[in-house]
């Protein structure tokens, strides 16, 4: 069992993403998506994955490939780099960050900057955009 909070919050995972991603709570932030999205892969919670990307994507969403995915790469860490907008307040916002993980005995990092929407109060992921 995971112990403390895989997204590289200093708080416990019951503290952190886990209510996120038991769906007791929402995340209030960009960032805080960002952060339960990464932690959904290292758990290997795939619904969470689906359910918290824009609706319409979710009509693609491929779930036996994200979990071959997420079983096949051990995650090893999160950097978040930069968030713009994205608050309580806010309709919509963009989170940079690097993900590490190792994959075939090699360490890789997976960068990449994030749009994210608010609808109906709720927080999805959009899309990858290309960095500036």
């Amino acid at each position: 069992m995971i112990k403390s909070c895989p997204c590289g919050r200093e708080l416990p995972l019951s503290e952190c993403c886990g209510p996120f991603l038991d769906g007791q709570k929402r995340p209030q932030t960009a960032e805080d998506l960002m952060r339960s999205r990464y932690t959904a892969h290292v758990v290997k919670n795939i619904g969470y994955l689906r359910d918290t990307l824009s609706p319409k994507q979710q009509l693609f969403f491929d779930a036996l490939a994200v979990a071959r995915f997420a079983g096949e790469n051990h995650w090893t860490g999160l950097t978040v780099i930069n968030v713009l907008k994205g608050g309580r307040s806010d309709r919509e916002g963009t989170v940079l960050f690097e993900a590490k993980y190792l994959t075939g005995g090699r360490l890789r990092t997976h960068r990449e900057l994030s749009r994210f929407r608010k609808r109906a109060g709720m927080w999805y992921y959009e899309e990858a955009l290309p960095e500036e």
